[in-house]
């Protein structure tokens, strides 16, 4: 029979069919809870610039940045649970499955009881690395002795966000976040207007929202679990070399994790040694890229979760498959954006700030963003394929070589450019890390390395 017969092309597009849908429900709930995100930031900071001055929203301000950092920094939890979870369920071994949601889970909560525990050294040196006020300083430490406690439920979070992820149960995480950010909205309005605190009791909501959150998921894990046969010993949880398989990848991922952060605190430092407005009009035109993050980000876990499912099974066909249905979709997604930002760009500046000379500085780095959406595909898929294949180390080796070898020498020879040099070296990384990161893809396939069982 032709290849090209009626018949044919049907169940080729049937199978395809199969995979885009499967790509679309894993893809969309990450990308609406991504866009629910922010507004924890957004209600935080509306509750407390009703108060009358500007030293709460301060406080408020500084807060909730250290902790986007911290936090940030602890990022692997996600992401080495999904790729093991997503393994684990192609290769049937659903005891694997179970056993990985409590490991990751108490993983998370014993890294958040260490941050209790070393607070005070913790708030101190991240209060003076963001030099407050006189008159902030008080606030914004008491903001962050409430905040701390929430990281045992913020990183038990991130575990089973990635567990949801890779059992592909994505509508878990859209669930957990849309709670914490209706509680929060909530428990801010009381704690302010209905108790009289400050930004001590916006803290105070966040914390209790997280673990609302926290509780919502882990009653939704409960439940997902119903479908796996099989059963955890304690003796298994209790045993350090069990869980040497999440800590060998995550060990990668947070070296990753560091060099990225590493990277955002140089490009705002650098931005703040050009002057306030420059300062400022990054801050607005960083908007831009976490909007590119946040849309094409869903995409990436389907590719995570997907591919690692199908790397469990040692199923090279809809491997591919996936990696290349999900490319045209966040392809076509990085498109819209380019097009969004092009035609509206200067609109959503003028929205998101209403200072003048903040505006035209903005304007002037806009070409930029406009960009950045076709640059960075590329990397947040591959990062997605590598994470589903937990080849963490290649991750963690390309980073290394992007950040020393690209990023800061592109920024050290385009210095005369300003921050035009800056927002350069920063396309650079992107293109550096999409070039590597291909690169082992090719050889990886090349050597059959992920699929030598096959």
């Amino acid at each position: 029979m032709s290849k090209l017969s009626p018949s044919s092309i049907f169940c080729s597009y049937r199978a395809n069919a199969v995979l885009n849908q499967k790509i679309w429900r894993m893809a969309w709930p990450p990308m609406v809870s991504n866009i629910t995100t922010p507004l924890l930031g957004l209600v935080d900071t509306a509750v407390v610039g009703h108060l009358g001055t500007a030293t709460h929203l301060a406080a408020v301000a500084i807060g909730a940045s250290i902790f986007s950092f911290l936090f940030w920094a602890f990022g692997f939890l996600r992401m080495g649970s999904t790729g093991l979870t997503a393994q684990a369920l192609g290769q049937g071994d659903e005891r694997r499955v179970r056993e990985l949601l409590l490991q990751s889970i108490l993983m998370g909560v014993f890294i958040g009881l260490m941050l209790i525990l070393f607070r005070g050294p913790l708030i101190d040196l991240a209060i003076t690395l963001m030099e407050p006020s006189a008159e902030v300083e008080p606030w914004a430490r008491l903001y962050c002795e409430a905040r701390i406690f929430s990281a045992p439920a913020v990183l038990a979070g991130y575990a089973l966000m990635g567990w949801f992820f890779g059992v592909q149960y994505s509508k878990g995480p859209l669930w957990m976040l849309l709670v914490i950010n209706i509680a929060n909205m909530i428990l801010d309005y009381v704690a302010v207007y209905g108790l009289g605190m400050a930004s001590d009791g916006v803290a105070w909501a966040t914390v209790f929202a997280h673990y609302i959150g926290v509780t919502v998921a882990g009653v939704l894990a409960w439940h997902k679990l119903k479908g796996f046969s099989g059963h955890v010993p304690l003796s298994v949880l209790a045993k350090w070399r069990e869980y040497m398989a999440l800590v060998k990848v995550n060990r990668y991922l947070f070296v990753r994790t560091i060099l990225l952060l590493l990277v955002m605190l140089f490009f705002t430092a650098q931005g703040a040694r050009q002057g306030d407005s420059i300062l400022a009009a990054n801050a607005v035109l960083l908007t831009f890229l976490m909007i590119i993050s946040n849309a094409l980000d869903g995409f990436a876990f389907s590719v995570e979760a997907l591919c690692g499912e199908y790397y469990g099974r040692k199923d090279k066909t809809n491997f591919k498959k996936v990696i290349k249905l999900s490319t045209y979709w966040a392809l076509f997604a990085a498109v819209i954006l380019m097009l969004i930002f092009w035609l509206f760009g200067n609109q959503i500046i003028s929205l998101l700030t209403n200072v003048q000379s903040v505006r035209d500085d903005a304007n002037l780095y806009l070409p930029w963003l406009i960009f950045f959406p076709l640059l960075g595909i590329w990397s947040f898929m591959l990062d997605g394929i590598f994470i589903g294949t937990t080849s963490v180390k290649q991750m963690q080796n390309t980073m290394i070589i992007c950040v020393i070898g690209v990023f800061f020498p592109v920024w050290f020879l385009s210095q005369g450019m300003g921050n035009h040099g800056l927002w350069l070296s920063q396309a650079a990384l992107f293109i550096a890390r999409a070039v590597t990161l291909y690169w082992c893809y090719l050889q990886n396939m090349k050597k059959n390395i992920w699929f030598k069982s096959t």
